[in-house]
């Protein structure tokens, strides 16, 4: 840490301390870290920063923390935006079951009501996808989601969505941030009491009448109602919201496809913001399925479903062809998705000519594949489900495809033009009514997956990522990209390297953004990524094989020369 950023960190503290402003319940939890100089540093050193889609971080005060104040400070640069841009402009904001989710959502709703800007608020915990539907639907302006995703417990956010219901892009961002750096203080920050803005109709509050639309919405993209409301009595599923927002609209768009057999995990049921059954409430974490698989082991269930806590991210189970339970990988389950939308869409004779299958740079080829047999035009974005909502916005204006399916490696997808972020509760019902559709032809979801292998090819992927925090992570983080981006070897796992594309060159008129992919002679890929919402670098591999073994012998044999490197890298840069 430099003296510059432990001056300014001190400079910041007194600030907070001296603030008219800040509550005595802040500033006696910063009195206790007065003499903890690492710590006060750390809470200090800068502001948390506000990226393209909104704040992340962990929940405390100081300026590099999240709560009410940063909040506040935030949603005052984005009501100024809002202000500037339309003449009365609406917000909505759902809250998932974090710590302080419901104080800061109503927090956000006050600032905007103090700029003048209309509110609507969910009365209890929705779903982000929910919150994306919603502000399409009341054609508001804007929305605000509290979240921190699959974080672990110490951490909260707040995602900003546009008028079209996606996250917003970095035009608008630079937009927001620009208004929040003209806050100077917290003092300047304008807010009305709930009573105030209850009686000006700027805070108004959603409920049951909205959960039914969006119930409806999603429900509306089913490919085979009739099929699968025969054939779901002989379906059973295991679920699991791991302690999160997806357990009411999972089980209410089930329910209304007609599936009778929904158990839900009752460990993991309720709204919990210690997440006290897991590790990490990420489906993207096999250990976050383990009680789930019990349960399944017990009831012999088809089909184990599990979301994430703000339910936009979803993670299935299947059997595979010796009964044991078989994680399927984000990439497995948009093929599986990709090839039964398709499929049945081509039997209904609906598929359309102009058909676009949207994913990212760092998925998997074989749902492109799948798509292309298919006659389908595959795009890919960059990584954010943001930048697939731009795109379908753009198909909607333009008219020129029509928007099918897209989806990302970690467990995001979308069906449907209801919404503008990944979701879910329809990726969830998509999953229970390819498994029920396809049992009822004799075939599980493991036989399908595999008959796509053979068709398509074997393709296998793997993530890996480190975890690098604080001052010294960011240098860390920055000096890895930089060493491959100017230095990168000739050859990797023995292939040659053909290509590099450094996405920060804004590449194929996509944006810039600080993402490095290596294509080697085999047709083999690797991709280097710096989290934007953790403190984390992420490495994506990825290969095709003629066989099972051939591609997890490629796979194995990228994963270990890179990882090695990176590694190598992170012990010589670390200081003691």
């Amino acid at each position: 840490m430099t003296t510059q950023a432990q001056a300014q960190a001190v400079r910041a503290y007194e600030q907070w301390l001296n603030s008219r402003v800040v509550d005595e319940a802040f500033k006696e939890e910063l009195r206790n870290i007065a003499n903890n100089e690492s710590e006060l540093t750390d809470r200090f050193y800068k502001e948390l920063e506000f990226g393209t889609g909104g704040l992340r971080g962990v929940i405390g005060a100081g300026s590099n923390r999240i709560n009410i104040y940063t909040i506040g400070k935030a949603t005052q640069g984005l009501a100024v935006t809002l202000r500037e841009q339309y003449e009365s402009p609406s917000a909505v904001i759902a809250y998932d079951s974090r710590r302080f989710s419901p104080e800061f959502a109503l927090e956000a709703a006050l600032v905007l009501a103090g700029n003048g800007v209309k509110a609507y608020v969910f009365e209890s915990l929705r779903p982000t996808p929910e919150l994306s539907f919603a502000v399409r639907h009341l054609n508001a302006e804007a929305g605000i989601v509290i979240t921190a995703s699959h974080n672990p417990p110490e951490y909260n956010g707040y995602k900003v969505y546009g008028a079209d219901g996606g996250q917003i892009t970095p035009g608008m961002a630079a937009q927001v941030i620009e208004a929040i750096g003209q806050v100077a203080s917290f003092e300047e920050i304008l807010k009305l009491d709930r009573a105030e803005a209850e009686a000006n109709g700027l805070l108004v509050w959603l409920g049951q009448e909205m959960d039914d639309a969006y119930t409806l919405a999603v429900a509306g993209v089913s490919q085979n109602p009739d099929i699968i409301r025969e054939a779901s009595n002989d379906y059973r599923i295991v679920f699991t919201p791991l302690h999160g927002t997806g357990n009411v609209p999972v089980r209410a768009v089930l329910h209304q496809l007609g599936f009778q057999h929904v158990d839900v995990v009752p460990e993991q049921e309720l709204p919990d913001a210690d997440f006290s059954t897991v590790t990490s409430p990420n489906p993207e974490e096999h250990a976050a399925f383990e009680i789930a698989i019990a349960q399944a082991k017990l009831s012999g269930a088809d089909l184990i479903l599990g979301t994430d806590p703000d339910a936009d991210r979803m993670g299935a189970v299947i059997q595979d062809d010796q009964g044991a339970y078989f994680i399927l990988s984000g990439n497995q389950s948009g093929a599986l998705m990709v090839h039964y939308l398709l499929q049945s869409m081509k039997q209904k004779g609906t598929l359309p000519m102009n058909g676009a299958i949207i994913k990212t740079i760092v998925t998997s080829e074989l749902g492109a594949a799948i798509a292309s047999a298919y006659g389908m035009t595959v795009f890919n974005t960059l990584t954010g489900f943001k930048y697939i909502g731009e795109k379908m916005t753009q198909f909607e204006h333009t008219g020129e495809f029509e928007f099918i399916f897209g989806y990302e490696e970690s467990y995001g997808y979308l069906a449907g033009s209801y919404a503008r972020d990944k979701d879910a509760v329809i990726a969830a019902m998509l999953m229970a009514e390819a498994g029920a559709y396809y049992k009822a032809q004799g075939k599980t979801l493991y036989e399908v997956l595999q008959h796509l292998y053979t068709t398509y090819g074997y393709f296998a992927e793997k993530l890996e990522t480190r975890t690098l925090k604080g001052i010294q992570g960011v240098q860390l983080i920055a000096g890895i990209m930089s060493t491959w981006r100017e230095s990168a070897p000739s050859e990797v796992a023995g292939i040659e390297l053909s290509k590099i594309e450094d996405f920060s060159l804004g590449l194929y008129d996509l944006p810039q953004e600080n993402v490095l992919k290596f294509h080697l002679a085999d047709g083999s890929w690797f991709c280097l990524r710096p989290s934007g919402t953790e403190p984390k670098i992420k490495m994506y591999f990825a290969v095709q094989g003629g066989a099972y073994e051939d591609a997890q012998l490629k796979i194995s044999a990228l994963t270990r020369d890179v990882m090695a490197r990176i590694d190598a890298y992170i012990e010589d840069h670390s200081s003691s």
